[in-house]
């Protein structure tokens, strides 16, 4: 799909302090997902938060999700796909089931989500076509990917914690560093003040652009936000 330039209607830039309350979080279980009809058979997916919070299902991973299997479902089919800060796996996972893909999809997360993206990998006997692996922000990044060279990167409600932010983004030009074509797809929720900020130096740094959909209107309502990030020339 085409993108554009976020309108002042629906700018994370225009929305105030207190826009939206932090999520409730839930007890562990296991759930399927089927993202509004798009993925059949649907998704399984365990929630547990014994790890840390990646451990449950956000709101901008389904936006994310819907998002790629919605307009991506035969596009995809040569790209070489990193999910960032995967935590279950939602994203990675969705696409690994609902699109056609040829290279091994590589959702990556903290050493502590490990677990949960494996049990989520073989809860849908993904084992073959998804690859569990630990890439920490601000870190060099691991062998396997820099060897990879991923052209398709998936970020979803990676804004969250505001000291992390610069060790994202120098993650974020990291991996767009290792392929010129690459494209990073970000979703994130605006919860407070400080992921203007985010947005900011994204600006400054990579050519940022907003993603057409048909569910736009709906989303950015509840404060989600959905764009591309590309290398600047």
């Amino acid at each position: 799909m085409a993108s554009r330039s976020p309108s002042p209607q629906f700018s994370p830039l225009s929305i105030g302090n207190d826009f939206t309350p932090l999520p409730i979080y839930k007890a562990a279980s296991t759930t399927s997902i089927d993202f509004s009809g798009l993925l059949k058979p649907p998704l399984k997916l365990h929630e547990d938060l014994k790890n840390g919070c990646g451990g449950q299902l956000w709101p901008a991973g389904m936006v994310l999700a819907r998002q790629m299997l919605r307009y991506h479902r035969n596009s995809l089919k040569d790209s070489r796909i990193l999910e960032l800060g995967a935590g279950g796996g939602l994203v990675g996972l969705a696409i690994a089931m609902g699109c056609s893909v040829d290279h091994p999809i590589y959702i990556t997360d903290q050493e502590n989500m490990l677990e949960l993206m494996g049990k989520n990998v073989a809860l849908n006997t993904l084992e073959s076509r998804v690859k569990g692996l630990v890439l920490n922000w601000g870190e060099p990044l691991p062998a396997e990917v820099v060897n990879e060279k991923p052209d398709v990167i998936l970020a979803a409600d990676c804004v969250y914690f505001q000291p992390a932010f610069p060790l994202l983004l120098s993650t974020l030009g990291d991996l767009l560093d290792l392929c010129k074509n690459a494209v990073i797809y970000f979703c994130f929720k605006k919860r407070r003040r400080a992921d203007m900020q985010f947005m900011k130096s994204a600006r400054k740094k990579f050519v940022v652009e907003e993603i057409e959909s048909e569910e736009r209107e709906t989303f950015s309502r509840e404060g989600l936000f959905l764009y591309t990030f590309k290398r600047k020339p």
